[in-house]
């Protein structure tokens, strides 16, 4: 019997990216997975193809979280909308009658490329993503903690950034670091509340990742090098951090903590083929800091 068998789990933007390899880890222990995104194959709204025509649909994922040993189930859905998300937790509480896990990875701003631009010059599209996706975080931990308090117990993992032992230190961009300081103040609300009714909710961070939006731009040896592709891992580490979790009877003890998938890997025993330490952004993305690459 795999470990989560028996198990149901929502992975809310599982489409591509963290979400995608946390749904397929889930898949792996045999979960029940309601893959839950906009970007599906069918051309109806709102499943909108990415700007950057990024890979991945709900139904690619849930497909291979099938084909892995679990049951992938598509939903498409725009999780910034209560009214979808309610549906969506109507439509679990329906099937199953209960939840057991939520996990999220819902961050749809593309900091990145306006970093250095001052606030004031940045477009409105960027503040509607950016709050977009805190209201998918919000929206879909509060009808999951509905589901799961019924029957008391349960696990919510937004994925988040913390890289810095001060969890409110300055992260470089400010929508950036608004929406993660906002989900990490999240974390740390939600647990005091879910506490009592058995639901743990942990924020789990992650290293530099090959997503295949990552992957659509390493694309020579020198920016594989500039960006430290090889301390690199697979979106399916922080799935296999989140399946151990849900898999731990006594993760109540972790509730209202920002962990690291890396630092979980040392204490569950899975790998993601090698050992990778946590992310260290100067000696990672700085190619001047660092004495190890490869020819």
């Amino acid at each position: 019997m795999k470990p989560l068998e028996g198990k149901v789990a929502v992975v809310a933007g599982s489409s591509r990216g963290a979400g995608r390899g946390i749904a397929l880890a889930l898949g792996d222990s045999g979960a029940t997975v309601y893959v839950a995104a906009r970007t599906s194959r069918a051309v109806l709204k709102p499943a909108p193809a990415p700007a950057d025509q990024a890979p991945g649909t709900i139904e690619d994922t849930a497909a291979e979280v099938t084909a892995r040993g679990g049951k992938g189930i598509a939903v498409r859905a725009n999780l910034s909308d209560g009214r979808q998300v309610a549906a969506l937790f109507r439509r679990v509480g329906k099937d199953h009658g209960h939840l057991d896990l939520l996990a999220s990875s819902l961050w749809t701003a593309n900091c990145m490329r306006v970093w250095s631009t001052k606030f004031r010059d940045l477009g409105a599209d960027l503040w509607r993503d950016a709050a977009g996706a805190l209201s998918a975080c919000w929206l879909t931990s509060v009808h999951a903690a509905r589901l799961m308090a019924g029957k008391r117990g349960g696990l919510i993992v937004p994925v988040t950034d913390n890289l810095h032992p001060d969890p409110s230190s300055w992260r470089g961009q400010i929508l950036h670091d608004m929406g993660h300081e906002c989900i990490n103040r999240l974390v740390m609300g939600m647990s005091r509340d879910g506490k009592n009714v058995r639901i743990a909710v942990v924020g789990l961070n992650p290293g530099f990742m090959r997503t295949g939006r990552v992957l659509m731009h390493m694309t020579t040896a020198a920016r594989k090098k500039q960006f430290g592709f090889d301390l690199s891992e697979s979106p399916e580490y922080i799935g296999r951090a989140v399946a151990a979790l849900a898999a731990d009877r006594l993760v109540l003890q972790k509730t209202g903590q920002l962990l690291w998938a890396c630092d979980l890997a040392k204490e569950y025993g899975f790998t993601d083929g090698r050992v990778i330490p946590r992310l260290d952004p100067k000696a990672q993305f700085d190619p001047s800091a660092r004495q190890d690459y490869p020819a």
